[in-house]
């Protein structure tokens, strides 16, 4: 979260990267992403310090190129799109609708690369839905953290992984 004891923990921690996600239910996480946009001088404010200590900056954000844009703007060198709407309609079975996101999705990718920022995707991430999203090539880096421990309760952490892995390498070699 954007917030001033993240900020100092960050800054004397100085770890590699910094990825800031909204912290509250109503911040929109799993409806899209950080306001950007609304928020573009707080998070000028907020970013700059970190940028000082060469710390990457990540911001989780809908597919939106507006906020993109302003991502770029304020001093994120990486923008995490966020992929939850794609996988609900996706586990919905609502094809023309998640047939229209993942194209959004993808123009989102193409736009944010051409800004010279690094491309990441997460939220809501499945065996199921990285045969998608993980065919996007601009994507670097996905983040499918929750899928994979709750899958692995089940299966055993090594095996989840292992699978997860060969449906992200069988949906890059598409």
């Amino acid at each position: 979260a954007a917030t001033k004891e993240m900020q100092d923990i960050a800054i004397k921690s100085a770890p590699n990267a910094v990825c800031l996600v909204p912290e509250k239910r109503e911040e929109r996480t799993t409806e899209g992403g950080l306001d950007v946009v609304k928020e573009e001088k707080n998070l000028k404010l907020f970013i700059k310090p970190l940028l000082e200590k060469k710390i990457k900056i990540s911001l989780f954000v809908s597919p939106d190129l507006e906020q993109i844009k302003t991502a770029s703007r304020v001093g994120a060198s990486i923008v995490e799109l966020n992929t939850g709407t794609f996988c609900d309609l996706l586990l919905e079975n609502k094809k023309d609708e998640y047939e229209k996101e993942l194209e959004n999705i993808k123009k989102s990718a193409d736009f944010g690369k051409s800004l010279g920022l690094e491309i990441h995707g997460g939220h809501g991430l499945t065996y199921e839905s990285v045969k998608f999203i993980g065919a996007i090539p601009q994507l670097s880096e996905l983040n499918i953290g929750h899928f994979i421990i709750s899958q692995s309760i089940f299966d055993g952490i090594e095996n989840t992984i292992y699978k997860m892995r060969q449906e992200i390498d069988k949906a890059q070699n598409k």
